[in-house]
């Protein structure tokens, strides 16, 4: 689809990579546009069971170009121009973001689960990105920062969103203030990461070949229901949990699920309409 991103399939699983290894696979405006069109392509999918995110090279995401911020600041293209046309901070229209966190949100919206596995860096927009995701294995040697304040900004690419969702208030505040460096170790003590793996690009692999063994129906309405636990009342978020059971109670990819187990051999979903 894109050189910056590249994209092999496993049956349902797609194994998604920033592809900028030179560059620690820093956002420069093309890998912008391609996380977007990856995203979008990859959300329309019925096929699609499980994502893998993830960087060649030495890092999963150094954060944002240096030499993309100097270009914005120098007046040689409009500050914030895509490639593809547009601002990285005008609203999309019939969305809620911006092109700047639609790169981040793509994933967190995906219909079915994100892994992102991080390795080297994960810096300013690239922890972001790594936010973005489900689930985070991460290297314990891995470096991450919410790094924005060296540059006299703040995280724009809904990391002052999930931060909060995932460490607590006070925490993400300290983090944001200072931008300083955890590893993946203390990275997991803080809540940043899912677990710890020495090889976070299999392990999440492994886990993605699991959940796309799953009934995708099941596993498409439990992340829609985690997504809106945060921002429905309590009562609006049982009635949502009652109207997708109900849905998929004596469907015919529960009743493969149950009669697979019973029948001790792999089942055979249908994909989503």
């Amino acid at each position: 689809m894109t050189e910056r991103i590249t994209v092999e399939r496993d049956g349902g699983v797609a194994d998604v990579r920033l592809n900028r290894p030179d560059k620690m696979n820093a956002l420069d405006l093309a890998m912008f546009d391609a996380l977007v069109e990856v995203s979008g392509v990859l959300a329309a999918d019925a096929s699609l069971r499980c994502v893998v995110l993830s960087g060649n090279g030495t890092s999963f995401c150094a954060g944002l170009d240096f030499g993309s911020f100097q270009q914005m600041g120098s007046g040689e293209r409009e500050p914030g121009q895509s490639s593809t046309g547009g601002s990285l901070t005008d609203p999309i229209e019939g969305r809620i973001t911006h092109k700047a966190q639609q790169a981040v949100y793509g994933w967190t919206s995906m219909p079915v689960p994100v892994i992102a596995a991080v390795h080297g860096h994960a810096l300013g927009g690239g922890i972001q990105l790594a936010l973005g995701a489900d689930i985070r294995i991460v290297a314990p040697d891995a470096t991450m920062a919410v790094l924005e304040i060296r540059w006299g900004l703040i995280p724009d690419m809904t990391g002052t969103q999930s931060l909060i969702n995932l460490v607590g208030l006070d925490v993400a505040k300290e983090l944001t203030f200072t931008g300083r460096m955890v590893s993946g170790t203390e990275a997991a003590a803080l809540g940043l990461a899912t677990r710890l793996s020495d090889d976070p690009l299999g392990a999440a692999l492994e886990l993605a070949g699991d959940i796309a063994g799953k009934s995708p129906h099941a596993i498409r309405a439990a992340k829609r229901l985690f997504n809106q636990a945060a921002k429905v009342s309590m009562a609006d978020g049982f009635a949502a949990e009652r109207n997708e059971i109900g849905q998929l109670i004596g469907s015919p990819n529960q009743i493969e699920q149950v009669m697979a187990f019973f029948e001790k051999r792999e089942p055979a979903f249908a994909d989503p309409e």
